[in-house]
């Protein structure tokens, strides 16, 4: 017979406890860190456990005080009238659960329950969950979308549209998930991004190429960052812990590891600049632009010297 996993029997004892009321609603369940000491397990094993507590719905997530009991919910309230229920409002239901939970969690039954529907009636206004992805995307990038004309120089213009998906990726952490360069999805209200940010390029003398290269880069950027604050805001719903716990529960190995004399420059760094993803975007961003005023002014330099009339020969003599 095959022995029980470590993380389950753990998950087990911790259900015992929110059973007999020993942890009531809102209480903190045992930390990563504290289940490592008191059941002697590794760091992976007590993130396991938690992530199961929060899959069961025993358990919840709550940025800066860690994983606590979750309150047992309220019965959804089912209304009778199907006319209720548009596609808009399906959208919106999907979006809100993703905001909250991630993508993962967002499923036409879910929706349903969100909205106090059957779930079959859904699919009277979405064929199913990838059409019903689709649409929440373009509905964040619709509610996003860039001004016309806008600001009036270019390097205002291309600050403007990365910073506006910057808001909009930090707002809804699941849509740069659905976003690629090379395989996107067919979202209109995104391309309007593409075409407004070549518009922003127009008239600086760069060839076709080097403008889509340009329209490309810069949102690739944004979104490298804005993927590394969705996949932190993701570990930290699955571990329960913050950035700042989770590197503390490791501070002993960190340190170990520094103090070999191997990484003396890391080890002088300060890991809150590491943290700051607002403060990376911005530096990046500046770098990038300050470069690109400078390929402008290089081909307006070769632009003007091509104008310029050849220098008449000398007399002959």
């Amino acid at each position: 017979m095959n022995a029980v996993p470590p993380y389950l029997r753990i998950v087990a004892e911790i259900r015992d406890r929110i059973a007999d009321g020993e942890l009531g609603p809102g209480d903190r369940v045992p930390s990563a860190r504290q289940i490592v000491r008191e059941w002697g397990v590794a760091m992976a094993t007590a993130t396991k456990v938690l992530a199961t507590l929060r899959r069961e719905g025993l358990a919840e997530a709550r940025t800066g005080v860690g994983t606590v009991v979750r309150a047992p919910s309220a019965p959804p309230v089912r209304r009778t009238a199907e006319g209720v229920l548009t596609r808009q409002r399906v959208t919106e239901a999907g979006i809100a659960i993703a905001d909250q939970e991630g993508l993962g969690a967002v499923s036409m039954r879910r929706v349903a329950t969100d909205l106090g529907a059957g779930v079959m009636s859904l699919y009277r206004h979405v064929a199913g969950k990838d059409e019903l992805v689709l649409l929440m995307a373009r509905e964040v990038f619709a509610r996003n979308q860039p001004p016309v004309p806008g600001p009036a120089r270019w390097r205002a213009k291309l600050e403007l549209i990365c910073r506006l998906q910057w808001d909009a990726y930090r707002r809804h952490p699941w849509l740069p998930g659905l976003v690629s360069m090379t395989r996107p999805l067919l979202i209109p209200e995104a391309m309007a991004h593409t075409e407004w940010t070549l518009a922003a390029l127009d008239g600086l003398g760069l060839d076709p190429d080097e403008r889509l290269r340009e329209a490309m880069a810069l949102p690739a950027l944004v979104r490298g960052l804005a993927l590394s604050a969705s996949a932190e805001r993701e570990a930290e719903r699955a571990s329960g812990l913050t950035n700042q716990q989770w590197w503390l529960a490791l501070s002993g190995e960190v340190n170990a590891v520094l103090g070999t004399g191997r990484f003396p420059r890391l080890a002088e760094t300060r890991g809150e600049v590491a943290e700051d993803l607002d403060g990376v975007l911005a530096l990046g961003l500046t770098r990038h632009l300050d470069g690109l005023a400078l390929r402008v002014a290089q081909v307006s330099r070769r632009d003007r010297q091509g104008h310029r009339k050849p220098p008449r020969p000398p007399l002959l003599r």
